[in-house]
C-alpha cells in the first residue's frame, strides 16, 4: 500500500475482511482430564461480510450517551501497580471489578456479578514518566494505585471494570479494561514457542496469559471433522505447555482457548491456529505439524546457497524491481501450464519472463520484491475453487467498454488474483501459490523459487505487511492472534476499539511480544527461507524501536550460526505519517523522518510527485516535471502562466534533491538562488522534502504496484494531442531520473515495456485482465476495457477517450525500445561507482547541480559528478574509468541549448553505451568544449563522460 505525505487525510482501502464462524455447540469426546468450562457466550454467531470503504485515517472516538458502559474500554491497566483512566469526577471512590464467569453488569446503584472488588486510590501525582513513554497518548490521565496484595496474574483472565462513585456513593463512570501494559509487565516472554521438534517428541508452545484453558487438537489429515487425540496444556507464567510423539509430524492441529473477550464481553470458546505456525492446510483451516529444518524440504544444493549469492558491496549497490508472483507467469505461454502463477514458474529458466530477468539482472538489477507471499485471504487456495472468464470473449470487446470490468469484478472475489495485503499468517507461504497447499510443498517450492532467483544473479525482498491483520474477534476464520491474546495484539482507540488507520485491525508492535513475533518471523524468513531483504508495508505504523531492533537482529546474522550472511540484508518500507500514530502518537513511530540515521530505507514520494504531478490522491490531471508542467499544458487549470513556471522550478527543487539522494543536509541552490540544505526545501504543505542522513535511507521510485503504472499515468497527464512516440520518450524520462539518481533506484515490473493496466488506478484484485504481463513484448496491455468501476468510475470520463484513441496504443517497436532504454540506463548507472556513492559527505563533495537559479532554462536538469584527478584536492579516485559525468534531462518539447562556463574545456563524449544504442535521438546530443554547451533534443537524457587519461 501507498499514501502520500503530501494528502494525509484520506486513506484508500479495498480489502477485504471475509469472517465465517466456528461453531460453538460442535459435539465431540474430550480425551483429556475433566475440568470446569466456562459460561460461553450464548449470543447469534453470524457475522456478515464486511467491506472496508474509504475512510479518515484519524479514527474519531464514538460519541456515548453515558460514561457507564462496560461495552467500551477506556481504563487502561497501564503496570501492575498502576491503573489509567482519562476519568473527570474524583471526589469519591474508585474500584476495580473482576469476574471470572464474565458476569458484570452496569446497573443503578453500581456494579453487580463480580468475584472482586477492590478499591484503588487516587495518585496525585499522575502517572510516572515510563508509563506515558509507553503510552504517551495517556499523559492526561488520571493515576489510581493498585493494592500491592492483589495478584495481577490471576485477575487478568477475567471480565474486568473500573467504576468511579461520588462521595454520596452514586456511580457517575463505570468502563472496560485494556491490559497491554500490565501483561507487558508480567507476561514478556523470551523462550521457545510454536512446534517444536526434538528426536523424540514435539512440544507446544502458546502464549495465552489472558486463556482460562487451552487444549490442542490433534487431526490426523488437513479435512477431517473428529481430531485423533485432544490434549489440555498446562500453564506456566502465561505459557501454556503439552508433549506430543513424534510421529504426529505430518498431522495437522489447532488450538481450543477458552478466554475472555472484550468485544463480546463473553468467556469464548476461540478455534486458531498457532501464530508460529509453519505450515498450513489449504486455506489456513488448520497448522501443519512441519519440521521445516528437516532436509527432505530442502532442495538440492540449498544449505550452500549462501556461498552462490550474488554479492553486494553496499547498499548503495542495489536496485530493486517490484514484481507480483502471479503476474509474472500466469500469462507466460513459454512456462509450464502447471507452474504458470506460482512459485516454480521462477525455476523455468528458459521461459520469456525469466529471459527478462535475467537481461535486468546482467544489466544492474540487483534485488526482486516479491508482493506478499505469506498466507492471504482473498485467494482461495485450492486451484480446483477458481472461477475464471473467457479471455478471448474478452479480448473482441472494445477498448473502452465497461463490459470486461463487469465479468472481472464478477468473478473478483473467487479468482486466483489478489496482491496479498490481507495478511492471516506471517510465517508460512501462500498456499495458492504452491502446486498443493496442503503438506509441505509451499515450503519446498518456495525455497526453490529463491534458489532459481539467486542463480539468475537475483537477490529476493519479500513484501512484509505487520501493520494490520485480515481478521479479528473470537469467531471469525481469519482471526488468530485476537483470539488468542484478545485485546493486546491489536491496537485499540481511546474507546476500546480496533484502530483501522492502516486498513483494518491494525497492530501494536508498541507492545513486547507484538514486536517478538515480528522479529522472530522476519528470523524465519531470512535463516529457514534465505530471503535477501524485507520491504514493510505502512512502515510509519509500527515503532521505531521495533523496526531498529529488527534490523540489529538481521545484521547481527552470520554465514557460520546461521547460514546466512545478515550484513547484506536490507530492509526498507513506506515512512508515511498519519492515523494515530501520526507525530509519535503512540511511540516514535517509523515515519520518514524519524528512521534517519538508522540505515533503513524508505520511500521517496517526494521525487514521484515532484516527476509526474500532484498526487496519487490529486487530480489526475495535475501535471508534473516531466509530463508537461508549464511547457506543454493539458487543458488542466494550474494556475497562470507564471505559477505553472514557479511550480515546475519548485518541482525541479524537489527533483534535485531527490537525486542528490533526499539527504537532508545536502546543500545546493534552490530555484531562487539560495544556498539551502535539503531540509530547508519544503513542499506545498511546509514538509521539509530530505530527511535522509545516507544514500541507502533513500529508495527512489516514480511508480510502484499502487495507483496508476507509470505509462498509465504519463497518459492522463500529458496532453490528449501528443504522439505515442512522445508518451514513450517521456516514460524513459520518468526512468531515468530514478535510475541515474543517488539512493536506491525502485521500479515497478513491466514499467521497462510501458506497462498499462487499462488506466487502472488500484488493481489489487483487478485479476489477471487487467494485470498482465506481456513478456514476449507484443502488447502492453493498454485497452483492455474500462477498469473496475470501484475506484475508478469517477475518473472514466477522463479515462473512456483515451483507451477509445487507437493512437494511444504503443506496438511492439515502442515496447522493445523502451526494454532496450530501461537496460541502457542500468548498464550507464553500473558503468560507474559515482552513480552509487556510500556516504552524505562524497554526495555532497562531488554532486553538483548547474541550470540552477531565478535564470534557469525550465525543463532542464545538469548535474555532475566529479571523481578524485589532478587539479582536484581532496577527493579520492573512485572510478578508474571516468573522472566527471555530466547529466543532462531535456523534459521540454523542444531542443535545449544550455551553456556553463564550469564545464568548459573538459573531454566529455556521450556516455558508450548510449552510443551503441538505436536511439538515434539521443546520439544528436553535443558538447562544444569551448563554451561548455550542451545542445539536448526534445524530451532526452543524455549522459556524458570524461575519460581518465
Amino acid at each position: 500500500m501507498s499514501l502520500s505525505l503530501s494528502t494525509p487525510l484520506l486513506f484508500l482501502s479495498t480489502h477485504r475482511d471475509s469472517q465465517r464462524v466456528h461453531s460453538l455447540t460442535h459435539p465431540r469426546n474430550t480425551l483429556t482430564a475433566s475440568f470446569t468450562r466456562p459460561r460461553l457466550s450464548t449470543r447469534s454467531v453470524s457475522k456478515p461480510k464486511r467491506k472496508v470503504h474509504t475512510f479518515f485515517c484519524s479514527v474519531m472516538p464514538i460519541e456515548v450517551s453515558s460514561q457507564v458502559t462496560l461495552e467500551q474500554s477506556r481504563a487502561y491497566w497501564v503496570s501492575k501497580s498502576l491503573i489509567a483512566w482519562n476519568v473527570d469526577a474524583v471526589d469519591g471512590s474508585c474500584y476495580l471489578y473482576s469476574s471470572r464467569r464474565a458476569s458484570l453488569s452496569a446497573v443503578d446503584n453500581g456494579i453487580e456479578g463480580h468475584d472482586m472488588k477492590i478499591k484503588l486510590e487516587l495518585c496525585t501525582d499522575g502517572l510516572p514518566e515510563y508509563v506515558i513513554k509507553k503510552f504517551p497518548h495517556l499523559r492526561e490521565y488520571k493515576a489510581f494505585k493498585v493494592p500491592p496484595d492483589l495478584v495481577a496474574e490471576d485477575r487478568l483472565k477475567c471480565q474486568l471494570s473500573v467504576a468511579i462513585f461520588s462521595s454520596a456513593g452514586m456511580l457517575i463512570s463505570a468502563t472496560g479494561m485494556q491490559l497491554p501494559g500490565v501483561i507487558d509487565e508480567l507476561f514478556s516472554y523470551t523462550g521457545p514457542l510454536g512446534a517444536v521438534f526434538s528426536d523424540e517428541a514435539i512440544t507446544f508452545y502458546l502464549w495465552a496469559p489472558t486463556a482460562q484453558s487451552v487444549h490442542v487438537l490433534v487431526y490426523g489429515d488437513s479435512v477431517g471433522e473428529e481430531p485423533l487425540k485432544i490434549v489440555q496444556l498446562k500453564e506456566t507464567n502465561g505459557v501454556w505447555t503439552a508433549y506430543g510423539p513424534r510421529s504426529w509430524e505430518g498431522c495437522y492441529y489447532v488450538y481450543e482457548v477458552y478466554v475472555y473477550h472484550p468485544s463480546t464481553l463473553q468467556i469464548e470458546r476461540c478455534l486458531a491456529n498457532d501464530p508460529y505456525a509453519r505450515g498450513l492446510s489449504a486455506d489456513g483451516k488448520r497448522t501443519l505439524l512441519v519440521n521445516i529444518n528437516s532436509d527432505a524440504f530442502k532442495p538440492e544444493g540449498w544449505e550452500s546457497l549462501a556461498d552462490e549469492k550474488p554479492d553486494i558491496v553496499s547498499f548503495s549497490d542495489i536496485s530493486i524491481y517490484e514484481l507480483h508472483i502471479r503476474d509474472f507467469s500466469v500469462s507466460d505461454n513459454t512456462v509450464d501450464p502447471e507452474f504458470r502463477g506460482g512459485y516454480l514458474a521462477f525455476t523455468s529458466q528458459e521461459s520469456a519472463g525469466i529471459n527478462h530477468l535475467r537481461k535486468l539482472s546482467k544489466a544492474g538489477i540487483t534485488h526482486i520484491h516479491l508482493l506478499p507471499t505469506f498466507q492471504f485471504d482473498g485467494v482461495k487456495d485450492e486451484k480446483d475453487k477458481w472461477k475464471s472468464v473467457d479471455t478471448q470473449m474478452l479480448e473482441s470487446l472494445p477498448p473502452d467498454s465497461a463490459q470486461q470490468q463487469e465479468y472481472i469484478t464478477a468473478i473478483q472475489n473467487e479468482d486466483g488474483y489478489n496482491w496479498g495485503y490481507n495478511p492471516v499468517l506471517w510465517g508460512v507461504p501462500k498456499g495458492s501459490y504452491a502446486s498443493n497447499p496442503n503438506g509441505p510443498l509451499r515450503t519446498i517450492e518456495f525455497r526453490k523459487m529463491v534458489q532459481a532467483l539467486n542463480r539468475i544473479g537475483l537477490r529476493v525482498v519479500l513484501d512484509v505487511v505487520y501493520n494490520h491483520l485480515q481478521g479479528s474477534g473470537p469467531f471469525g476464520e481469519n482471526s488468530v492472534l485476537d483470539k488468542i491474546v484478545p485485546g493486546y495484539y491489536l491496537r485499540m482507540n481511546t474507546n476500546g476499539q480496533i484502530e483501522n488507520s492502516a486498513c483494518m485491525n491494525n497492530t501494536a508492535s508498541e507492545h513486547f511480544m507484538v514486536e517478538r513475533l515480528i522479529i522472530d518471523d522476519l528470523l524465519c524468513w531470512a535463516v529457514d527461507y534465505k530471503v535477501d531483504g524485507f520491504r514493510f508495508d505502512l512502515m510509519g505504523h509500527i515503532m521505531k524501536h521495533t523496526m531498529v531492533k529488527a534490523n540489529n537482529m538481521l545484521r547481527g546474522l552470520s554465514k557460520i550460526k546461521h547460514g546466512v550472511e545478515g550484513a547484506k540484508i536490507y530492509i526498507y518500507g513506506e515512512g508515511w505519517d498519519f492515523g494515530e500514530v501520526a507525530k509519535n502518537g503512540r511511540g516514535t513511530n517509523s515515519s520518514q523522518f524519524n528512521i534517519s540515521n538508522t540505515g533503513i530505507g524508505s520511500f521517496n514520494d517526494r521525487i514521484r510527485d515532484a516527476v509526474l504531478g500532484g498526487s496519487p490522491f490529486g487530480h489526475p490531471l495535475q501535471q508534473g516535471f516531466v509530463t508537461g508542467l508549464g511547457l506543454q499544458a493539458n487543458g488542466h487549470d494550474h494556475g497562470s502562466k507564471s505559477d505553472a513556471v514557479r511550480t515546475l522550478a519548485v518541482s525541479k527543487d524537489h527533483i534535485q534533491v531527490g537525486m542528490a539522494a533526499n539527504l537532508k543536509d545536502y546543500v545546493l541552490t534552490d530555484c531562487d538562488g539560495e544556498e539551502v540544505k535539503g531540509s530547508e526545501v519544503k513542499t506545498y504543505d511546509g514538509v521539509p522534502v530530505a530527511y535522509a542522513s545516507c544514500p541507502s535511507e533513500t529508495v527512489n521510485y516514480v511508480s510502484a504496484h499502487d495507483n496508476e503504472t507509470l505509462f498509465d499515468i504519463i497518459s492522463l497527464k500529458t496532453p490528449m494531442d501528443i504522439s505515442v512516440d512522445e508518451r514513450c520518450r517521456i516514460n524513459h524520462l520518468a526512468t531515468s531520473i530514478v535510475a541515474l539518481s543517488q539512493g536506491i533506484p525502485f521500479f515497478h515490473a513491466g514499467d521497462e515495456m510501458l506497462r498499462s493496466k487499462s488506466l487502472d488506478r488500484d488493481s489489487y484484485n483487478s485479476g489477471d485482465w487487467f494485470n498482465r504481463l506481456d513478456f514476449s513484448y507484443s502488447s502492453n496491455n493498454w485497452g483492455v476495457g474500462l477498469p473496475p468501476k470501484e475506484k475508478n468510475e469517477n475518473h472514466w470520463p477522463l479515462i473512456k477517450p483515451r483507451l477509445a484513441d487507437p493512437s494511444f496504443k504503443p506496438c511492439s517497436r515502442h515496447i522493445l525500445a523502451a526494454v532496450e532504454d530501461m537496460l541502457n540506463l542500468l548498464e550507464i548507472r553500473y558503468s560507474s561507482p559515482l552513480f552509487r556513492l556510500r556516504s552524505a559527505n562524497a554526495v555532497q563533495e562531488r554532486v553538483r547541480f548547474y541550470n540552477t537559479g531565478p535564470s534557469w532554462i525550465p525543463g532542464l536538469i545538469v548535474m555532475g559528478i566529479e571523481d578524485g584527478h589532478n587539479g582536484v584536492p581532496g577527493l579520492s579516485q573512485l572510478d578508474s574509468i571516468y573522472c566527471y559525468i555530466v547529466v543532462v534531462i531535456n523534459v521540454c518539447p523542444t531542443e535545449v541549448s544550455f551553456s556553463s562556463h564550469a564545464l568548459r574545456a573538459k573531454s566529455l563524449q556521450l556516455h558508450p553505451v548510449q552510443m551503441n544504442s538505436t536511439d538515434t535521438i539521443v546520439k544528436k546530443t553535443t558538447y562544444d568544449a569551448s563554451a561548455g554547451r550542451f545542445k539536448v533534443p526534445s524530451r532526452t537524457t543524455a549522459v556524458f563522460v570524461e575519460c581518465r587519461d
